[in-house]
């Protein structure tokens, strides 16, 4: 997206109507029509993996794909044990229409997000025309979920979150971890759990010369030079994308993947998600069998020992085809930290697990998400091309509590705009609530409860545009609005480590539960959660082993 305006001054000639009808975003995309929804293949595809049947007993059932789910599946199978993994997405391991997996950033149709009719796209407006778009009704692979004054976009699919993050890879400062994780020993996590974890993922960092040559990155060089002299010290943020495939995008060798802006709606090519980790190896084993478009509706525990759990089976329109009763002797709750909390706040108040304690559904927080767009001088060009992999950030963490991501904005033609992703240290914490008469779990956030994080992300960029001669851009979020501060992409906590559960995620007054996600971590984690989500899933699925099997 562009500056100002005033600033859309393109050397190339770019009409306005030109300008809108050919930019997109990772984050926002104007599109003239939907591609078709996929072959049918895609559909066919969950049958042949042979989901779950009515009336099966299992030794363990993860409920989830995303990162604790994998973990667990992964070195439980290590162990010896069988584990079913139930996937509310689909496979995506089937190309649609178009040849491809996923659909394209800038192309949103049906795979694109999760049974919705109209785009919710993260930013909703572009020069003040609004950019959502009609689509078919689909199991797609982004969830935009309204919940108490904020949109949370969840993954979908197998693979979970990894299958739509910008794939950025970051250990938390030690220094900052003991406000992330309490009661957790720091020196076996950065010792043993995050080597682990970033093994597991395949987490390495770009190369820095390569980094300083290449045109796909020089939105990210405008970013470090912005910071740097504001003062802001520009880190350089590991990823799970494959470098040496990014380089053979960037010199026309291979089909383009990140350099073609794919991210928000799936990564074809280059981007190591779970699928291709900690998935592929649990699948490798022989142990491990995922059932996707499978939902888990309730668990309880079963007359002859471990736990009855209901599943509903679903098609592409999300219509249930099958319910199915199976049992499991140890079920693990995976689902996110929406997903888990959700579900755990409905089983304590429905009475199916009612010795669930207290603090079930508590300690929520949004990671302290905000986004802002900055409008650059034309002399700042940011680049055509633009690779949709984040790689660089801007750390005033200790002086002003915020950690901003420098993001693409890959439209394909120039906007002289720099866009950031916020984290930040806003205290303020939601919790989940039954409602019984609706018949679902509410969260109780309020959009007001972003201020912390605006006041903690202007403590950079307020800095940058004095500095710069810059101003925020004010039509990406509606109508002069600057802040993105309606959503979040890294939900945490609800079923916090040592109150909702012990130390190593059991959940308390029923044995052989466990929580093993992101909803272990109250509210922040200072920067991008899943490493930190990954490492705690290997600490405690170690433990669980050596103790409870």
């Amino acid at each position: 997206m562009s500056g100002t305006t005033t600033r859309i001054t393109d050397p190339e000639g770019v009409t306005r109507r030109r300008f809108l009808a050919g930019t997109g975003s990772i984050l926002g995309a104007v599109t003239l029509s939907a591609q078709a929804i996929p072959a049918a293949a895609q559909a066919d595809s969950q049958a042949a993996a042979g989901p779950i049947g009515d009336g099966a007993r299992v030794p363990v059932l993860v409920i989830g794909t995303g990162y604790g789910g994998s973990v667990a599946a992964l070195r439980l199978a290590q162990a010896g044990v069988d584990v079913h993994m139930i996937e509310m997405g689909m496979a995506w391991d089937t190309p649609g229409s178009d040849g491809k997996i996923f659909a394209h950033t800038t192309s949103p149709d049906g795979r694109s997000y999760w049974l919705r009719t109209r785009t919710k796209q993260p930013l909703s407006n572009f020069l003040g025309f609004p950019i959502d778009k009609d689509i078919p009704r689909y199991t797609g692979i982004l969830d935009a979920e309204e919940m108490g004054g904020i949109i949370v976009y969840q993954g979908r699919g197998v693979g979970g979150g990894s299958l739509v993050n910008g794939g950025m890879a970051v250990t938390p400062k030690r220094e900052n971890f003991g406000a992330i994780l309490p009661s957790v020993n720091a020196d076996e996590m950065y010792s043993t759990y995050y080597p682990r974890a970033n093994a597991g993922l395949g987490v390495s960092t770009i190369d820095p010369a390569w980094f300083d040559s290449v045109d796909c990155y020089q939105y990210s060089r405008v970013g470090r030079k912005h910071a740097q002299r504001s003062g802001f010290p520009f880190v350089f943020v590991p990823g799970v994308y494959d470098w040496d495939y990014m380089k053979q995008e960037a010199a026309g060798t291979v089909p383009k993947s990140a350099v073609a802006g794919e991210i928000l709606y799936g990564n074809n090519y280059g981007k190591k998600s779970l699928q291709k980790t900690y998935i592929a190896k649990a699948k490798a084993t022989g142990k491990v069998t995922i059932s996707p478009l499978h939902k888990v509706t309730t668990v309880s525990p079963a007359s002859g020992g471990g736990y009855t759990v209901v599943i509903e089976q679903l098609n592409t329109s999300g219509t249930t085809t099958a319910t199915k009763s199976v049992t499991a002797d140890r079920v693990f709750f995976a689902a996110g930290s929406v997903g888990t909390s959700k579900l755990l706040v409905k089983l304590k108040a429905t009475g199916a697990l009612p010795q669930l304690n207290g603090e079930i559904g508590k300690g929520w927080g949004d990671n302290g998400n905000v986004m802002c767009g900055r409008a650059n001088h034309m002399w700042d060009a940011t680049g055509k091309v633009q690779s949709a992999i984040p790689t660089g950030g801007i750390d005033n963490w200790a002086a002003g509590g915020a950690f901003a991501e420098v993001a693409p904005l890959p439209t394909g033609i120039e906007t002289y705009a720099s866009f950031y992703l916020s984290i930040t240290k806003n205290p303020n914490r939601a919790s989940f609530s039954w409602n019984a008469a609706a018949g679902k779990a509410e969260l109780n956030w309020q959009t007001a409860w972003k201020q912390p994080s605006i006041d903690a992300a202007k403590t950079i960029f307020d800095k940058i545009n004095s500095k710069e001669g810059t101003i925020y851009r004010t039509d990406l979020f509606g109508t002069y609005k600057i802040w993105g501060d309606h959503l979040t992409y890294h939900p945490l906590g609800g079923a916090v480590l040592n109150k909702a559960t012990d130390n190593y995620g059991r959940l308390h007054g029923h044995p052989g539960l466990y929580v093993i996600d992101g909803s272990l971590i109250p509210g922040n984690t200072s920067v991008n959660p899943f490493v930190t989500i990954t490492a705690l899933a290997e600490r405690n699925i170690e433990k669980i082993i050596a103790t409870d099997l």
